[in-house]
């Protein structure tokens, strides 16, 4: 192999984090390609050294776990911002992240750069080269859209919407991502996960045939929940239990079960065409749990006829699996569990073990490693939004199937009007979908709810 000048890599490196700010009349210089050079957006912070200033836009657990993860890497990471739309998450985000000797040198939040409000990921975003975004996912599509038109490097949370809507503006915001060469790294940690990479080489190698049959599953115990507060407005009181309205959750078909639909999509290198299927409030049937369903059951129906079945469920004391298992046409893999991560024929003849899954690092870790290691180095290499985009619309899909209890066609669903979002967005304001007089919310009803 040739050898490197590093002089130029690191040149190259700085150039790419200052050009990836580059604006003009609004539109991004095509720098990259063609060598044309402007002042940049005024306001805008350009990393020109080896800092990568980053901003974390939501405080809440996930949001000060994947900041610190941000912090874990090899990188010189600097956290500039930070932005929630409630104080305590802030202060909360902000003692976690200065309680680390270990990285309190790169930690620069004075109180002017902790923003609060439910604007306050506008006045965040601008300052840093890299953006996390970590609130609920009803506001990822906004935030999404902010944080490209600002020209940032992207480590977005799944899943990236709850209606079709917020999906088309992912989608539409995730092209000029591509465009902008702006890397995008999407939640949906299995991609970056050591034995489902293996595993799913392997897979589209043809190691188990063609793809047939499957089930995907997140059957588990259920969540927190925040009671409600003397004086919260309807608004507050959705957004501190974001889980359980579906324009700041989805419901955890698409909140939490994304993930192992995400993994189906990926096993069959494709999106289903339709869906069908059945769910409802079982056990989780109180006011405090808002208008989600505790349980959804969902055939996802591929171009090729494949049928994938999905189960996800919040049931306490009840049998828990999270997990995947598909059928081939040659062999089969029952689990991707650490471990058991094994792809064998149908007469039990191994054709694949992961034998390292106690030694692999955690995929949490490894989506910043890698993403900041791109940027670092001056590379585009990840752009995971549309497929968060279309994996979430999956999900998306599978709850109108089972909150309409009929056949849901993919271009119905991708092209539905129906939007969630609050026609206001304001601490007075109410949402769209609010209480009886006893406190319980609608509930979708299978034969009467319309979804498309």
């Amino acid at each position: 192999m040739a050898s490197v000048d590093t002089s130029q890599l690191e040149a190259s490196r700085r150039e790419f984090l200052k050009i990836s700010g580059l604006v003009t009349g609004g539109a991004l210089l095509s720098s990259l390609s063609n060598g044309l050079s402007a002042a940049p957006l005024g306001g805008f912070h350009s990393s020109v050294d080896d800092t990568i200033k980053v901003a974390l836009i939501g405080c809440g657990g996930r949001g000060r776990g994947a900041a610190m993860q941000a912090l874990n890497t090899k990188q010189n990471i600097k956290i500039v911002a930070i932005a929630d739309a409630f104080q305590d998450r802030v202060d909360a985000a902000y003692k976690t992240l200065t309680s680390r000797p270990d990285v309190a040198q790169k930690i620069d939040l004075p109180k002017e750069r902790q923003f609060v409000g439910l604007d306050a990921y506008k006045q965040a975003i601008p300052l840093a080269d890299v953006v996390i975004l970590a609130t609920p996912p009803g506001f990822r599509p906004s935030h999404f859209e902010e944080a490209v038109k600002q020209n940032k490097h992207i480590f977005m949370e799944k899943p990236v919407a709850t209606d079709a809507p917020g999906i088309r503006r992912v989608l539409a915001a995730a092209e000029e991502a591509k465009k902008k060469k702006l890397n995008v790294v999407v939640g949906l940690q299995r991609h970056y996960q050591s034995n489902y990479r293996e595993a799913m080489k392997r897979i589209h190698d043809g190691a188990i045939g063609d793809i047939v049959g499957g089930s995907v599953y997140w059957i588990s115990g259920g969540v927190w929940n925040n009671p409600r507060q003397p004086n919260q407005t309807e608004m507050e009181y959705q957004m501190r239990n974001w889980y359980y309205f579906n324009w700041l959750c989805g419901d955890h078909i698409t909140e939490q079960h994304v993930h192992n639909i995400d993994v189906a999509n990926w096993a069959k290198r494709g999106y289903p065409v339709s869906a069908q299927g059945t769910g409802g409030r079982q056990v989780r049937t109180g006011k405090e749990y808002g208008e989600i369903f505790d349980h959804h059951i969902v055939d996802f129906v591929y171009a090729d006829g494949t049928t994938i079945n999905s189960q996800c469920r919040h049931y306490e004391g009840t049998y828990s699996k999270v997990d995947e298992q598909f059928l081939g046409t040659k062999g089969r893999i029952d689990s991707f569990n650490g471990n058991k991560t094994i792809l064998k024929g149908y007469k039990g003849q191994p054709i694949y073990a992961h034998a390292s899954a106690k030694t692999d690092i955690d995929p949490y870790q490894v989506e910043h490693n890698e993403l900041f290691e791109a940027i670092a180095k001056g590379q585009y290499k990840f752009a995971d939004a549309e497929n968060g985009a279309k994996s979430t619309m999956t999900s998306i899909m599978g709850r109108m199937a089972t909150y309409s209890g009929n056949v849901v066609k993919w271009d119905d669903a991708i092209n539905s009007q129906i939007d969630l979002f609050p026609t206001t967005l304001a601490w007075d304001a109410q949402p769209k979908v609010l209480p009886n007089a006893d406190g319980f919310y609608p509930v979708a009803v299978p034969g009467k709810t319309i979804t498309v």
